[in-house]
């Protein structure tokens, strides 16, 4: 299985104070049992986005990197579960950078979600 820090995209669940679930695509990176994310230049209604209002309303997230191909025997996916902060973090945006190509020609101005990673559940279609 490729690493799944590697994965270009994941998806970022997050839970409204209604209790709905609110998925959306992420660019990410992992650093030890560390998550970032930052909003970005991305074209977007606000920068007061729905996660965040989420994260402040409930810190519990999950985040899924998957891989899918035709050939299902390299299908794999990983699901982390944890506890997500809204901060200025300079040395995440840096991270970022360093993973996307994007992100260093045009940094994200943040704010930076950090997710403390607290479970990471694996499956894949062929054994390790």
């Amino acid at each position: 299985m490729p690493s799944p820090e590697e994965a270009p995209v994941a998806r970022l669940a997050t839970v409204d104070p209604q209790g709905r679930p609110h998925v959306v695509p992420i660019c990410f990176v992992i650093e030890g049992e560390t998550l970032y994310t930052a909003v970005d230049q991305k074209p977007k209604r606000t920068r007061r986005l729905r996660r965040l209002r989420n994260v402040e309303a409930n810190p519990r997230v999950e985040v899924l990197i998957d891989h899918y191909e035709d050939d299902w025997s390299k299908l794999w996916w990983v699901r982390l579960r944890g506890t997500a902060r809204i901060v200025d973090d300079r040395r995440a945006l840096e991270l970022l950078a360093a993973k996307y190509p994007q992100y260093a020609a045009d940094p994200p101005v943040g704010p930076v979600l950090v997710v403390a990673i607290e479970e990471r559940i694996e499956w894949t279609m062929s054994p390790s």
